[in-house]
């Protein structure tokens, strides 16, 4: 049975493909704690045993998924990693340069001290900075190398294997230090440093995760008893732009809402905002009415990109949008931020702007008018995008220059990359043109990495086990070094020089090292999301920096053995 099975996954080795991307997917979805090995490393363990059984794909079915990936990583961070370009974002990006230079040293040392070849350098980089991308960018290099061709495959074998080993133990350490022991070294409660956070950004009450089953935006009815008397436009003062009268029923009958109608005892009224303005709506207006039938309407939300650079580095609170419309969220890059009062707003951010069909339609265009540009979903993508900005992203990667007499190259994962990143910061500043769908992007990230992956592991699967018999433990040794020394100079960095709040700092540094089971943990531990703050900076900018350094090891390695 076992040979049939061999012989068919030989004959038909697209089976092991997608064997091992449901496999994988499988593993990696399976939690212990706050640890999660994720759908990408799952995949390379599966490739890896069923390696050895000898089934290898073709070298351009790798190369196909590899550069599909790189350019969607690109072209999702291109708007986030420009818009990071600025004071607060280099700020802060110096814990990503200390996270590459501190690790880049690291692997160096441990090169010349082991005799490390350079995929298992590479490969050992990967692991313990937990970033997958370096896997592609270092295998690229390594292809391009004047060696046999069962060198080169050999060297890429071990980067897979070595980043495998390494992975599992930089992700736990990682995890580990910055959810649990890192509070511990501040010495300070996280869960009440972040609910110190969350208040002072005017959150009144703490979200238990950065997805909420309750809608940030809502309506309510109230009928009047203290707020008899009242104008509408005192009511819109004391609600602070965060709520707004939207209808008025006096005596079964709607009045039209105006800023000098003053409400009386028994009016029902339909307040519209965020959910922490409407807790204390009933101590201004009256009791909350259940009846809603004469009350309901419809509201509509639109998309709007921030370019207006007068708003930037503003907080959302100091912004005066027309009345009757909302801020009900914010995405920065990939990640939802919590619409609080005193968020600090960045070029390129999303606003979800939310308002009801009664309010002005003058009053939405005004809004996105002040804001920037508004932004048109569409379900289509365009592919053009795609295949031009790859094309290009080849071109560009077989060009070469030599430093100090090692040849570097961008390769056709670094091309694909930067070409990627200006794609996606043109498109971000053209909205009304047609892009890629995140949707999509998010699946040609998925399935470019997880299939390049696996075929790699594939094919690797062979020479694993001489590698691991050759260091042994010494390779996850050195991948917990390198995942908490940058980590802890990041950690003192933050703390005693940039001054940063514990909940910011420790998101920061998981963003760093684009570790999600990371902040996840952290988040877990503060209670809200306020770790994202940090996080989406680090992160746009690592995701970016950190696969460029793949070329940039084969290429130091060997210098290091001259």
């Amino acid at each position: 049975m076992l040979g049939s099975i061999t012989d068919l996954l030989r004959q038909v080795p697209e089976i092991a493909l997608f064997l091992s991307l449901a496999i994988g997917y499988a593993i990696g979805q399976i939690k212990l704690g706050p640890i999660q090995l994720g759908g990408v490393c799952g995949t390379l363990i599966t490739a890896l045993f069923i390696g050895q059984l000898g089934v290898t794909l073709d070298a351009s079915v790798k190369n196909v998924f590899f550069m599909l990936f790189i350019f969607a990583l690109g072209y999702a961070g291109g708007a986030q990693f420009f818009s990071n370009l600025n004071l607060k974002g280099l700020r802060l990006g110096l814990l990503c340069l200390i996270e590459v230079v501190v690790v880049l040293a690291l692997v160096m040392v441990a090169t010349k001290v082991m005799k490390l070849d350079a995929g298992t350098a590479a490969g050992l980089m990967a692991g313990a900075a937990t970033e997958s991308a370096v896997v592609g960018t270092a295998t690229d290099a390594i292809s391009k190398l004047a060696l046999p061709a069962a060198e080169i495959q050999q060297l890429q074998a071990n980067v897979v294997t070595a980043y495998s080993i390494t992975y599992i133990f930089g992700l736990i350490t990682i995890v580990i230090v910055t959810s649990q022991i890192f509070p511990l070294l501040l010495r300070v409660n996280l869960r009440e440093e972040a609910d110190k956070l969350w208040a002072q950004m005017g959150g009144k009450e703490a979200a238990p995760d950065e997805v909420n089953p309750i809608r940030e935006m809502a309506g309510r009815v109230y009928q009047i008893d203290v707020g008899a008397g009242r104008s509408i436009e005192s009511l819109h003062a004391l609600f602070s732009g965060q709520a707004s009268v939207e209808r008025v029923v006096r005596a079964g009958s709607k009045l039209d809402v105006t800023p000098g109608l003053k409400l009386r005892r028994g009016d029902r009224v339909l307040v519209i905002g965020h959910r922490r303005a409407l807790l204390t709506a009933s101590s201004i207006l009256g009791p909350e009415f259940a009846d809603t039938d004469q009350l309901n309407m419809v509201v509509q939300t639109v998309e709007a990109m921030l370019k207006n650079k007068a708003l930037a580095e503003r907080q959302l609170g100091e912004i005066s949008l027309p009345l009757g419309v909302h801020v009900s969220g914010i995405k920065r890059g990939e990640h939802a931020l919590p619409p609080l009062p005193h968020v600090q707003l960045l070029q390129g951010d999303v606003l979800q702007l939310y308002s009801s069909a009664d309010a002005k339609a003058s009053a939405m265009a005004e809004a996105i008018a002040m804001i920037g540009t508004r932004i048109e979903r569409t379900d289509r993508s365009n592919i053009v995008y795609a295949g031009l900005g790859i094309v290009l992203g080849v071109f560009i990667g077989t060009f070469s220059l030599k430093l100090g007499g090692i040849p570097f190259s961008l390769g056709t994962g670094g091309g694909a990359l930067l070409t990627g990143l200006i794609f996606g910061w043109y498109q971000s500043k053209r909205p009304s043109l047609m892009g890629i769908h995140p949707d999509a992007l998010s699946l040609l990230k998925d399935i470019g990495l997880a299939s390049f992956i696996a075929c790699v592991g594939l094919a690797s699967g062979p020479q694993a086990l001489t590698l691991i018999k050759q260091y042994g433990i010494a390779l996850p040794l050195i991948g917990v070094a390198i995942a908490v020394l940058p980590a802890t100079i990041s950690l003192l960095v933050g703390h005693f020089i940039l001054k940063l709040e514990a909940p910011i700092l420790l998101g920061a540094i998981a963003g760093q090292q684009c570790s999600t089971p990371a902040l996840s943990a952290i988040q877990n531990a503060a209670g809200n999301s306020t770790p994202l703050l940090g996080y989406t900076i680090t992160y746009a900018i690592s995701n970016v920096v950190l696969p460029l350094m793949g070329p940039l090891i084969v290429g130091l390695v060997g210098y290091v053995h001259r």
